[in-house]
Protein backbone atom coordinates (compact mmCIF):
# COMPACT_ATOMS: atom_id res chain seq x y z
CA UNK A 1 0.00 0.00 0.00
CA UNK A 2 1.45 3.10 -1.01
CA UNK A 3 0.75 6.33 0.93
CA UNK A 4 2.09 10.14 -0.02
CA UNK A 5 4.39 12.47 2.39
CA UNK A 6 6.37 15.18 2.35
CA UNK A 7 10.14 15.77 3.23
CA UNK A 8 10.54 19.56 4.77
CA UNK A 9 14.69 20.41 5.12
CA UNK A 10 13.82 23.85 7.50
CA UNK A 11 18.01 24.18 7.40
CA UNK A 12 21.32 22.46 5.68
CA UNK A 13 24.57 24.03 5.27
CA UNK A 14 25.37 24.02 1.35
CA UNK A 15 28.07 21.62 1.66
CA UNK A 16 25.32 18.92 2.77
CA UNK A 17 22.79 19.64 0.06
CA UNK A 18 23.94 16.61 -2.37
CA UNK A 19 24.57 14.46 0.45
CA UNK A 20 20.62 14.78 1.74
CA UNK A 21 19.65 14.56 -2.02
CA UNK A 22 21.54 11.51 -2.18
CA UNK A 23 20.51 9.63 0.65
CA UNK A 24 16.45 10.36 0.20
CA UNK A 25 17.59 9.32 -3.98
CA UNK A 26 18.78 5.91 -1.39
CA UNK A 27 15.46 5.16 0.02
CA UNK A 28 13.39 5.99 -2.66
CA UNK A 29 15.52 4.23 -5.06
CA UNK A 30 14.90 6.89 -8.04
CA UNK A 31 17.10 10.10 -8.31
CA UNK A 32 15.89 13.16 -6.42
CA UNK A 33 16.68 16.24 -7.06
CA UNK A 34 15.45 18.97 -4.89
CA UNK A 35 14.90 22.52 -5.24
CA UNK A 36 17.06 24.70 -2.48
CA UNK A 37 16.38 28.32 -1.79
CA UNK A 38 18.32 30.32 1.02
CA UNK A 39 16.92 29.77 4.51
CA UNK A 40 16.60 33.48 5.87
CA UNK A 41 16.00 31.75 9.84
CA UNK A 42 19.80 31.04 9.34
CA UNK A 43 21.98 32.95 6.99
CA UNK A 44 24.45 30.42 5.22
CA UNK A 45 21.77 27.61 5.48
CA UNK A 46 19.19 26.11 2.68
CA UNK A 47 15.72 25.07 2.98
CA UNK A 48 14.15 22.79 0.70
CA UNK A 49 10.26 21.08 0.35
CA UNK A 50 10.07 17.06 -1.68
CA UNK A 51 6.19 15.54 -1.81
CA UNK A 52 7.20 11.82 -2.35
CA UNK A 53 5.59 8.57 -2.56
CA UNK A 54 6.23 5.13 -1.51
CA UNK A 55 5.30 2.43 0.28
CA UNK A 56 4.25 2.67 4.57
CA UNK A 57 7.21 2.81 6.02
CA UNK A 58 9.00 5.68 3.93
CA UNK A 59 8.87 8.15 6.11
CA UNK A 60 10.97 6.27 9.23
CA UNK A 61 13.28 5.30 6.34
CA UNK A 62 13.54 8.54 5.07
CA UNK A 63 14.05 10.35 8.95
CA UNK A 64 16.54 7.64 9.75
CA UNK A 65 18.85 8.42 6.70
CA UNK A 66 18.69 12.02 7.70
CA UNK A 67 18.99 11.97 11.22
CA UNK A 68 23.03 11.11 11.62
CA UNK A 69 23.87 14.79 10.52
CA UNK A 70 24.59 17.34 13.36
CA UNK A 71 23.80 20.60 11.22
CA UNK A 72 20.15 19.19 9.47
CA UNK A 73 16.76 20.66 10.39
CA UNK A 74 14.51 18.48 9.15
CA UNK A 75 10.71 17.00 9.09
CA UNK A 76 9.13 14.38 7.10
CA UNK A 77 5.18 13.37 7.44
CA UNK A 78 3.12 10.38 5.86
CA UNK A 79 -0.46 10.50 5.07
CA UNK A 80 -2.35 7.63 6.26
CA UNK A 81 -3.39 5.24 4.37
CA UNK A 82 -5.63 1.73 4.80
CA UNK A 83 -3.00 -0.22 6.29
CA UNK A 84 -1.20 2.50 8.51
CA UNK A 85 -1.44 5.82 10.56
CA UNK A 86 0.44 8.49 9.37
CA UNK A 87 3.28 10.13 11.10
CA UNK A 88 5.50 12.93 12.07
CA UNK A 89 9.12 13.02 12.35
CA UNK A 90 10.98 16.20 13.51
CA UNK A 91 14.84 16.36 14.21
CA UNK A 92 16.75 19.04 15.54
CA UNK A 93 20.54 19.11 16.34
CA UNK A 94 19.91 20.39 20.07
CA UNK A 95 16.85 17.86 20.33
CA UNK A 96 17.55 15.16 17.90
CA UNK A 97 14.45 13.19 16.62
CA UNK A 98 10.87 13.37 17.66
CA UNK A 99 8.12 10.94 16.21
CA UNK A 100 4.78 10.72 16.45
CA UNK A 101 1.88 8.56 14.97
CA UNK A 102 -1.03 11.10 13.09
CA UNK A 103 -4.43 10.24 12.50
CA UNK A 104 -6.38 10.97 9.34
CA UNK A 105 -7.13 14.90 10.90
CA UNK A 106 -2.98 15.11 11.64
CA UNK A 107 -3.84 15.22 15.04
CA UNK A 108 -0.90 13.16 17.02
CA UNK A 109 -2.30 9.96 18.78
CA UNK A 110 -0.31 9.17 21.76
CA UNK A 111 -0.32 5.79 22.83
CA UNK A 112 -1.86 4.69 26.07
CA UNK A 113 1.23 3.08 27.40
CA UNK A 114 3.16 6.65 26.92
CA UNK A 115 0.29 8.29 28.55
CA UNK A 116 0.67 6.09 31.49
CA UNK A 117 4.34 6.09 31.99
CA UNK A 118 4.12 10.00 31.57
CA UNK A 119 1.59 9.97 34.61
CA UNK A 120 3.74 7.74 36.62
CA UNK A 121 6.78 9.98 36.65
CA UNK A 122 4.83 12.86 36.84
CA UNK A 123 3.48 11.17 40.22
CA UNK A 124 6.75 10.01 41.55
CA UNK A 125 7.80 13.44 41.43
CA UNK A 126 10.19 13.30 39.00
CA UNK A 127 9.15 15.48 36.66
CA UNK A 128 6.34 18.06 35.73
CA UNK A 129 3.04 16.35 34.32
CA UNK A 130 2.85 19.54 32.17
CA UNK A 131 6.41 18.97 30.50
CA UNK A 132 5.84 15.57 29.94
CA UNK A 133 2.83 15.73 28.16
CA UNK A 134 4.50 18.83 26.12
CA UNK A 135 7.15 16.42 24.85
CA UNK A 136 4.72 14.12 23.90
CA UNK A 137 3.04 16.08 21.57
CA UNK A 138 6.68 17.44 20.53
CA UNK A 139 6.63 20.97 21.11
CA UNK A 140 9.93 21.47 22.19
CA UNK A 141 10.83 20.28 18.35
CA UNK A 142 7.71 22.71 17.32
CA UNK A 143 8.92 25.83 19.11
CA UNK A 144 13.06 25.20 17.75
CA UNK A 145 11.67 24.13 13.97
CA UNK A 146 8.81 27.20 14.18
CA UNK A 147 11.03 29.96 13.13
CA UNK A 148 12.70 27.83 10.35
CA UNK A 149 9.47 26.86 8.60
CA UNK A 150 8.56 30.44 6.91
CA UNK A 151 10.61 30.01 4.51
CA UNK A 152 10.13 33.98 3.40
CA UNK A 153 9.76 35.01 -0.71
CA UNK A 154 10.07 32.20 -3.01
CA UNK A 155 8.88 29.40 -1.04
CA UNK A 156 6.60 26.94 -2.93
CA UNK A 157 3.08 26.00 -1.98
CA UNK A 158 2.17 22.89 -1.24
CA UNK A 159 -1.72 21.73 -1.35
CA UNK A 160 -2.90 19.25 0.68
CA UNK A 161 -3.84 15.72 -0.89
CA UNK A 162 -6.67 15.37 0.87
CA UNK A 163 -9.34 17.41 2.42
CA UNK A 164 -11.60 16.16 5.65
Amino acid sequence: MTTRGVLYVHSAPRALCPHVEWAVAGVLGTRVNLDWIRQPAAPGTWRSEFSWQGEAGTASKLASALRGWHLLRFEVTAEPCPTAEGERYSCTPDLGIFHAVTGIHGDILIPEDRLRAALQRSQRGETDLEAELSRLLGKPWDDELEPFRYAGEGAPVRWLHQVV
